[in-house]
């Protein structure tokens, strides 16, 4: 706990992620990670210089296999650490796979959760929208970018959504996904199992699989990919410009 703690302040201070008086829902789906960010950030509240409040938000997807007793475990969760739950109860998972029959239904399930997200966020009041993607997840990101979409590029810290003028804040950024994984075994947080189908068979599950390869072929492989990411002002790439200085000094044409 002490661990993680740390790690969220940091986060929290380095990219000024909350302030006096915010409102921030923490989006929970259920899963480890979203679930130690919400054991996590009730901590925090409580000794933290600034004031605010928080709202745990899950989204129920519609799945008929979602296991009732393991939703009222994060219930009462919720209510002992005094965070107010609400459910969003929604037909995602009929749209997708019952109407719209998706090949491919990780991308708009997506897009359609955040829209829910935001929307239950912005009824509650929020100004902020808490995430629990972790370091793991910058690089899984990192990977995805790079191989399907042939660009450099990761979620922010801290990004603000003009069409809903909500904030959205990640505050797990320096904690890797064993130590959320840790915290839940250890504090025996509740876990709501995802019956989605095409969980664990996507892409990021890909770029995980390959990550781990490349950190046991090459050992401290994720900490130096972490390390170019917090760090932009290591990296070394090319800018178009008209003209560049050559080896000797002279100016040379890009053309």
């Amino acid at each position: 706990m002490q661990k993680l703690l740390s790690l969220t302040r940091k986060a929290i201070n380095d990219y000024k992620m909350i302030k006096d008086g915010d409102k921030i829902a923490i989006g929970v789906s259920g899963g480890k990670d979203s679930t130690a960010l919400l054991a996590i950030l009730a901590a925090y509240k409580k000794f933290a210089p600034e004031k605010f409040d928080i709202v745990a938000i899950n989204i129920d997807l519609g799945f008929k296999d979602t296991d009732p007793a393991q939703v009222k475990k994060l219930r009462e969760y919720c209510e002992s650490v005094n965070v107010p739950l609400h459910i969003e109860h929604t037909q995602i998972a009929q749209i997708i796979f019952d109407e719209r029959k998706e090949k491919s239904p990780c991308s708009l399930c997506s897009k359609m959760r955040r829209g829910a997200l935001n929307s239950a966020a912005i009824a509650l009041g929020c100004n902020k929208l808490a995430l629990a993607h972790h370091a793991d997840d910058i690089i899984d990101t990192f990977f995805l970018s790079l191989l399907h979409e042939g660009r450099l590029s990761t979620f922010m810290p801290v990004s603000f959504m003009d069409r809903t003028g909500i904030t959205l804040i990640r505050p797990f950024i320096y904690a890797e996904e064993k130590y959320l994984a840790g915290l839940c075994r250890r504090y025996d947080l509740p876990i709501v199992h995802n019956p989605c189908p095409e969980d664990k068979h996507t892409r990021r599950e890909d770029m995980k699989k390959l990550i781990e390869e490349l950190d046991a072929r090459f050992p401290q492989s994720k900490k130096l990919m972490m390390s170019a990411i917090f760090n932009p002002s290591r990296n070394n790439l090319w800018d178009k410009c008209d003209s560049y200085v050559s080896p000797s000094g002279d100016n040379v044409s890009a053309d």
